[in-house]
């Protein structure tokens, strides 16, 4: 296990970067930092971070690389120039992009005679370091082990998933894959809302209740779906597709564009297609298992 206070750098200084940069000066590790555009890099040098000009300075500081770049693909081409400095140090990818990238950019990371882990921040960039943020991480056990300390240092809740390179990017857009939807119904009913005179904000108490209630029946779906058992529905296919007329007469009301609605309820027509019309909404899981 390393020292609590191991050199950083940190390379790509977006919002969610400059906030893992800040994170670890304030906790007392040197921190070296890196972006393409410079002036990005300035107040965190006010701050006491290290301002490399180059890539290569910046992954030779440090025994541990930080890299927030915008994809993994993106990520190997800003470190092609530091490949020799990579040797011996260990990078840890904090960037979205799918499984397949977070594999590739491990091999690439491997060949460069480094260490890999993928990892992934469950939060917005102004949680970073706050004791309940959730960061979680696949690959080499060994490193994950020797530097949970210094990782800890981003967010309290820390997760090791298991010796997969890419797993923290499968959990990611697994994750992540309710959250355009959830906010798009959100944006429509702030819509119907104006379109009564009333305040958008005036539904966030309401909204929130909303969200408990799912939350609370997640662990439910969840057993169904790992059981393959949808057979005792709270709520079936058939309820949700008769909804379906409800959405078509808002959007009427409202003056709403609805037509996001349109994949779902395709998606619904083809699980009564299946079968599934008396079973629970979560066997739409199969359905989604086999593409049209």
């Amino acid at each position: 296990m390393t020292d609590h206070h191991t050199p950083v750098t940190v390379l790509g200084l977006g919002s969610m970067g400059s906030a893992l940069a800040a994170a670890f000066i304030e906790a007392g590790h040197r921190t070296t930092v890196w972006n393409r555009t410079a002036s990005k890099a300035l107040p965190l040098a006010a701050q006491g971070a290290v301002h490399a000009t180059t890539i290569t300075e910046a992954v030779a500081a440090s025994p541990l690389i930080i890299t927030c770049l915008t994809t993994y693909e993106g990520t190997i081409e800003a470190l092609e120039p530091a490949t020799a400095a990579l040797e011996g140090r260990t990078l840890v990818s904090l960037n979205s992009g799918s499984p397949a990238g977070a594999r590739e950019l491990a091999e690439w990371v491997l060949g460069q005679g480094a260490r890999y882990l993928g990892g992934a921040v469950k939060n917005v960039p102004s949680a970073v370091g706050a004791e309940d943020t959730l960061l979680y991480y696949g690959g080499d056990k060994t490193v994950f082990d020797e530097f949970a300390p210094t990782l800890r240092v981003l967010g309290g809740d820390t997760v090791y998933l298991g010796a997969d390179p890419d797993l923290a990017a499968l959990y990611e857009m697994a994750v992540g894959g309710t959250l355009l939807p959830a906010l798009v119904g959100f944006f429509q009913g702030a819509a119907a809302l104006q379109a009564r005179g009333l305040e958008a904000a005036s539904m966030v108490r309401f909204s929130t209740k909303w969200f408990e209630m799912i939350n609370s029946v997640l662990p439910i779906f969840a057993d169904e779906i790992d059981r393959a058992d949808y057979t005792k529905p709270a709520s079936s296919v058939n309820l949700f597709l008769a909804g379906a007329a409800h959405d078509a007469a808002l959007g009427k009301e409202a003056n709403l564009d609805i037509t996001w609605h349109k994949p779902f309820h395709d998606l619904l027509e083809r699980a009564v297609e299946a079968g599934h019309g008396n079973h629970s909404i979560s066997a739409l899981t199969e359905v989604l298992k086999n593409p049209a």
